[in-house]
């Protein structure tokens, strides 16, 4: 974050000053006062079940020296009435003092946001200094935690956005227009809310719409509903995936033993070869998507593809991991909707194994057709696993038949998992973050031996 005393963040968001206005923030805001850094600012929120202000010391001892909330606390305060408020606004302040030579870039999908953000803040940082999303912080107040991260040296800012309803969006880019906004697909996810796959494309296209001036738009051409989304903004538009109309077309991918790809990207200039170690054949698209973004933001297609290899992924995002008695483990238990889900099958039957055991919990809001989504991925997972653990889910244990193992919750999946797994195996853990199945998966890998898949990319 760039300094700023408490007196000028009261002056930005209307607030006053309760201790000392001359104490300067020189680091990130938190919600979490755990998570404060020395000289950061920790935002109080007072909620149902908690009042974040009770813990400002906590995130003093942390090392914040200022708290930003709707009543004085132990340490310096900015009062305001509304904290979330009060928090874009200094976001937004933020980034319009940087906005010279900073470049926005927003990534919304149904799916592969947060991949698709880790590969292209490869591409990015290695051009210029990068700030990105950390996790998955994609509301109104993830976003604007991520642009206090800003810093005067901050080149590139890659904003992950999220929606639950129609205009979220939009409110996301009247805090920071995009100067490229990414559409990465229209899927199921959020049906629960808005109804309709229609919908979902209106709520996505706010991203386009919302375009700072000169901004570029970037399409998924192989997704009909996103590539019609060029049609709503005059800004110029790049599009990615493997249509031949695709500006960067992604060809002949394979995948090693453990589904990891390697591709061409081509535009119609040149192409590049490119090796990732992320597992499934989706991460091709998200790859293509990065790189396009890329030449939109002066980073050459050659140096894309030398960058994206060297993504961080974030957690629970098909991470493989090595367990103790000789089974890998592919856990993609983050979130879950139908289309994701079935790319993680799809991995799942890449990755050569003895038995493939699919574990799987409910996808949520789906709304009205989510008993038959649950059923027809059990079905989908039969052809591709050995054995489908449907943890909760009659629908999916149902669609899955003879194949399913229906344990009633997540303790006895683990226990009929541990009784089971054998050196081999490759037990693929999915589901929507509501179901928690990352605790399936962390009771798998809590080995002392169970250790992070490392293994050569050339091991075909």
């Amino acid at each position: 974050m760039i300094p700023l005393s408490l007196g000028e963040i009261a002056a930005v968001v209307g607030g006053r000053v309760e201790g000392d206005s001359a104490v300067t923030v020189t680091a990130p805001a938190v919600l979490d006062g755990r998570q404060a850094e020395p000289g950061g600012l920790f935002v109080a929120f007072a909620g149902e079940h908690a009042d974040g202000h009770d813990h400002a010391a906590q995130a003093g001892q942390a090392g914040a020296v200022a708290v930003l909330g709707s009543r004085p606390t132990a340490l310096p305060t900015v009062v305001v009435e509304d904290a979330k408020a009060a928090l874009q606004a200094l976001a937004a302040h933020v980034v319009a003092r940087l906005r010279e030579g900073l470049t926005v870039v927003g990534v919304t999908g149904s799916r592969g946001k947060t991949s698709t953000k880790d590969l292209l803040t490869a591409v990015l940082s290695s051009a210029a200094p990068t700030i990105a999303t950390t996790g998955s912080l994609n509301n109104e107040l993830g976003v604007p935690l991520t642009m206090l991260r800003s810093r005067a040296d901050t080149r590139f800012l890659v904003l992950e956005m999220g929606i639950r309803r129609i205009g979220d969006l939009a409110r996301l880019t009247d805090l920071v227009a995009p100067d490229i906004g990414v559409v990465l697909n229209v899927g199921q996810a959020h049906l629960g809310h808005l109804k309709s796959r229609a919908a979902i494309a209106r709520a996505k296209s706010e991203l386009v719409q919302g375009l700072a001036p000169g901004g570029t738009a970037v399409l998924n051409a192989d997704d009909h509903r996103v590539a019609a989304m060029r049609s709503l903004t005059d800004r110029p538009a790049l599009t990615f995936g493997r249509s031949e109309q695709a500006d960067v077309r992604v060809l002949d991918v394979v995948l090693d033993r453990l589904a990891r790809p390697s591709f061409t990207l081509r535009t119609a200039a040149t192409r590049a070869p490119v090796t990732l170690p992320l597992v499934g054949t989706h991460q091709a698209l998200n790859a293509s998507a990065a790189a396009a973004v890329g030449l939109a933001a002066g980073v050459s297609l050659d140096a894309a593809a030398v960058a994206l290899p060297t993504v961080a992924l974030s957690k629970w995002r098909l991470e493989l991991r090595d367990l103790a008695c000789g089974a890998t483990l592919l856990d993609d238990s983050f979130n879950a909707d139908p289309d994701s889900t079935r790319a993680a099958l799809d991995a799942l039957a890449a990755i050569e194994g003895k038995r493939r055991i699919a574990v799987l919990g409910e996808m949520l809001e789906l709304g009205d057709g989510s008993e038959a989504a649950h059923r027809a991925i059990g079905e989908y997972a039969a052809v591709r696993a050995d054995v489908v653990v449907a943890v909760g889910s009659r629908p999916l244990a149902d669609g899955a038949g003879e194949r399913a193992v229906a344990p009633a919750d997540n303790a006895a999946a683990v226990q009929w998992l541990r009784g089971r797994l054998a050196a081999g195996d490759v037990v693929l853990v999915k589901a929507s973050r509501g179901a928690r199945l990352d605790e399936v998966a962390a009771a798998l890998a809590s080995g002392p031996r169970d250790v992070l898949v490392d293994r050569p990319m050339d091991d075909r």
